[in-house]
């Protein structure tokens, strides 16, 4: 397929790119690193006149501690999130996820913050960042501002990013010392998940003192799995009390049905996929 016709623009900066979107309106579209939105344009699926890339935005790029976290810039590619030392000490749980993202050719490509802009509720970025209660940080006409990840995904493929906003990084809380692991479950390698889990757990005492539990494909966006929490929260670390955490998986959920599963069948990975990703989080076989 051939896309059709765009204008195509590189800005150098990020005041450029937002006033390239603000007089694009409704017809302009981000290029990150193209691994989602170059197949739409092909299929048609989208259809801007306007195209605004930013690989020339080095500043978006890089992983820094910030505070008590990391700061990732939008642009970060996933191979470079997984290569980072940081990311592996302070946030586990994104380099455990990052790892399963498509294939290599992907991830040497594709970019942290287009996959979170990209909100495919399919899409295993998205829960991490739910889970990890991460923080954007976005620019637009109207300045710079932050917005919870929880707030951030709003519908099916639609974000709190206005026409004009561009998104400028991920601040992450340190999750240094919490056990953490991610579970999918997808028909072949490579492919989106039926169901994911991204699961983090701090320990005391032989008790759950804190988790955190978000749902892939769940809905048409991340769901955290509030009920799994509180049931874990002060639990014994113990395959009975995890098991019975894991059965409230489905609690305000929206599954679909589609091609690839019926709703009742991805009800039944979430219990399932859910007590693997805690129990192994929480180190218990």
């Amino acid at each position: 397929m051939i896309p059709v016709s765009f204008d195509y623009q590189r800005p150098s900066t990020v005041d450029e790119a937002v006033q390239a979107l603000s007089a694009a309106g409704d017809d302009g579209k981000v290029l990150a690193g193209g691994q989602s939105l170059i197949p739409m344009l092909r299929l048609r699926l989208s259809a801007p006149s306007v195209l605004i890339d930013l690989g020339a935005l080095a500043d978006l790029r890089g992983i820094r501690e910030d505070g008590d976290g990391l700061l990732i810039g939008a642009m970060t590619r996933h191979a470079d999130v997984l290569a980072n030392p940081l990311v592996r000490r302070y946030v586990p749980l994104l380099a455990q996820a990052t790892a399963t993202v498509a294939d290599r050719q992907v991830r040497h490509l594709g970019t942290l913050g287009g996959s979170l802009a990209h909100a495919d509720p399919a899409g295993d970025l998205p829960a991490v960042a739910v889970a990890l209660d991460a923080t954007m940080e976005i620019a637009g006409p109207d300045g710079q501002r932050t917005v919870p990840a929880g707030d951030f995904f709003v519908d099916y493929l639609t974000t709190a990013l206005g026409p004009a906003d561009v998104l400028l990084g991920v601040r992450f809380p340190s999750h240094e010392g919490w056990g953490t692991h991610y579970e999918k479950f997808q028909r072949m390698a490579q492919a989106w998940a039926l169901v994911g889990v991204a699961a983090t757990v701090r320990r005391e005492n032989g008790t759950i003192a804190e988790a955190r539990v978000a749902l892939t494909n769940m809905g048409p966006v991340p769901v955290r799995a509030r009920a799994v929490e509180d049931a874990l929260t002060g639990a014994a670390s113990t395959a009975d009390a995890i098991a019975a955490a894991a059965g409230l998986a489905g609690e305000g959920t929206r599954p679909t049905s589609d091609l690839t599963a019926s709703a009742e069948y991805r009800a039944h990975l979430a219990t399932v996929l859910t007590g693997r990703a805690v129990s192994a989080a929480a180190g218990v076989g």
